[in-house]
């Protein structure tokens, strides 16, 4: 991936050095995905990925249709069109834009951060010199920056995103989505399709609370799930709505008419793993704590990141969702050769809060 060094430029060379405004046209919008950055101390800049996607809002009848087919022959024809959420199924009739110049505007200073790709994504790294990040202090434990895009002349929208800039060191909570801080019955496939298309979604109980007393302790948060970035607004405005703290969001590329049910809200190994890996490996002096559940693949993954990053995974906690038992020759695999007193099932929040709380000082 090309990173893009954005050094502080001369007043007199600012008009030549500014690149052009997105090439949104009036029916095309963006949305902005958050991400973290971190302090590169060789260029003495902050280092960032910019993740969005452009697209085209799609209102036509039969593509819906093609949506509740294909939702209703997951459920055994037991789905009514009026039984759909707008807000959950929206994204999934978009059209997807490509070859799309994206510019933002952040901490004063215009960027272009990428081209559209054929799913109307784009993921570029960038960095900025320290002393133009003005709004940004190294030292502080997190330090959350606001951007929007630069549009065309009277184009008089509004896209937004934001950066979560964290320090070297510190703890981040790396924590799952579906049955982990979502009930999901991720187990149950018709329920679980019930649950994300056609139901309010439902906090597990307590565990916003935990969380946002990790936040006040200086605690970073990464959501990584198995969920496709088609419900990333409504999942965003899930965490806000009962107040989980803000964090960096991590989840799957998706394509209706290639997938299958089982692979739009599968927590795939291959996919977390892509998302965790690099977390780590951007944040070496970082220590981490994960938080998942047994529904899944979250103890396999969990484990075999325990194994490969001791000095990093200091904690992993598995909400216990099938009435497993720590001894149980699942787990004995899957968080082989990782202490005992590194990991643990619980099943309501106040069995982890007092250890996750003395773990994040």
């Amino acid at each position: 991936m090309a990173v893009e060094f954005l050094a502080a430029p001369m007043s007199s060379q600012r008009a030549h050095s500014e690149p052009p405004p997105s090439t949104l046209k009036s029916d095309e919008q963006v949305v902005f995905y958050p991400t973290c950055g971190s302090w590169d101390k060789e260029h003495d800049a902050w280092r960032f990925q910019i993740h969005g996607k452009v697209f085209e809002p799609e209102y036509n009848s039969i593509k819906r249709r093609l949506v509740l087919a294909w939702l209703r022959s997951s459920l055994n024809g037991q789905l009514e069109s009026d039984q759909l959420r707008e807000d959950r199924v929206r994204h999934f009739l978009v059209d997807n834009e490509r070859g799309k110049s994206v510019t933002i505007a952040v901490e004063g200073e215009n960027l272009r951060v990428g081209t559209s790709g054929p799913n109307g994504h784009f993921l570029t790294e960038h960095a900025i010199a320290a002393s133009k990040m003005i709004g940004v202090n190294s030292s502080r434990a997190e330090n959350v920056i606001a951007f929007q895009a630069v549009l065309r002349e009277n184009d008089s929208r509004s896209f937004t995103g934001r950066l979560h800039c964290l320090a070297e060191s510190g703890v981040s909570v790396i924590s799952d989505i579906d049955d982990t801080i979502k009930d999901s019955c991720v187990t149950e496939k018709s329920e679980l399709l019930r649950n994300t298309f056609m139901r309010e979604f439902r906090p597990v109980v307590g565990m916003a609370e935990l969380y946002r007393d990790l936040a006040e302790s200086g605690v970073a948060f990464h959501y990584v799930s198995g969920s496709p970035w088609q419900l990333y607004r409504p999942l965003e405005e899930f965490l806000a709505q009962f107040g989980y703290p803000r964090g960096t969001m991590h989840l799957k590329h998706f394509r209706l008419k290639d997938s299958s049910v089982i692979d739009l809200l599968g927590s795939q190994q291959e996919t977390k793993l892509a998302a965790i890996v690099p977390l780590l490996e951007q944040f070496p002096l970082r220590r981490f704590i994960l938080i998942g559940d047994s529904g899944e693949q979250d103890p396999e993954i969990y484990g075999r990141l325990a194994r490969q990053y001791p000095a990093q995974v200091m904690a992993v906690y598995i909400r216990n969702v099938t009435d497993s038992a720590k001894d149980d020759s699942r787990f004995t695999s899957a968080f082989r050769f990782v202490a005992g007193d590194r990991w643990c099932l619980f099943k309501e929040v106040p069995q982890i809060a007092a250890d996750d709380r003395d773990a994040a000082q």
